[in-house]
């Protein structure tokens, strides 16, 4: 698949070809699903769990008579009533990591970018700017026409320069290649990718 680049400007760049194995793979929504909802879940936290009457270390001992006390009636130092006991219903810690296998995650992934090569993708030859500013970056997404949500791609690292000049555009976020995931490229209406960004992706599934 032979896409056209172009510089963070807007101006034409030349061609590359993209491996129809990562961008070429044709969408399964039951896939996409399945991926979307791994990486949310695992995002989860669970609440910090409290400690109940059993996991209290305190005397399960009837600590005072039946009767005859004038008070009222108790049993065990444990009970949700006493300080130091334990409390009642509290908070438990849940797990909500799931499974999910390489080859399902890695498939997703390619979907995702398979998605965004038929509508919604831009490849940039670098994130270089002789100015890094952001009204600057700005008048170049402008020109470039990216609408939406953008989501930029860099290679090893994402270039400081243009991370400090988009750090202040609302719906500007960027990426290293090492962190593409199906959540951000399918919740973006834009995916910028670097040339560096291509090479890494194309490798990763290659190796």
């Amino acid at each position: 698949m032979k896409v056209k680049v172009q510089k963070i400007d807007g101006k034409a760049s030349g061609d590359i070809e993209l491996n129809d194995d990562v961008f070429g793979v044709t969408p399964r929504a039951d896939i996409l699903h399945r991926v979307v909802t791994w990486q949310l879940e695992n995002r989860r936290a669970t609440a910090r769990p409290t400690r109940e009457r059993s996991d209290v270390a305190r005397t399960g001992k009837k600590h005072g008579p039946q009767k005859g006390s004038g008070g009222a009636r108790h049993g065990a130092r444990s009970a949700p009533i006493f300080i130091g006991g334990g409390k009642a219903h509290g908070a438990r810690k849940r797990d909500f990591n799931q499974s999910l296998n390489k080859k399902v995650r890695a498939l997703g992934l390619k979907m995702a970018l398979s998605t965004k090569a038929k509508d919604g993708l831009v490849i940039v030859d670098s994130l270089g700017m002789k100015e890094a500013k952001t009204q600057v970056l700005k008048g170049h997404l402008d020109k470039a026409g990216w609408a939406g949500k953008v989501l930029v791609i860099d290679g090893e690292s994402v270039d400081d320069g243009f991370k400090k000049a988009a750090g202040n555009l609302p719906g500007l976020n960027v990426l290293p290649a090492a962190g593409a995931n199906v959540y951000d490229i399918l919740n973006h209406d834009t995916l910028v990718l670097t040339k560096d960004a291509v090479e890494k992706l194309e490798a990763r599934f290659n190796g």
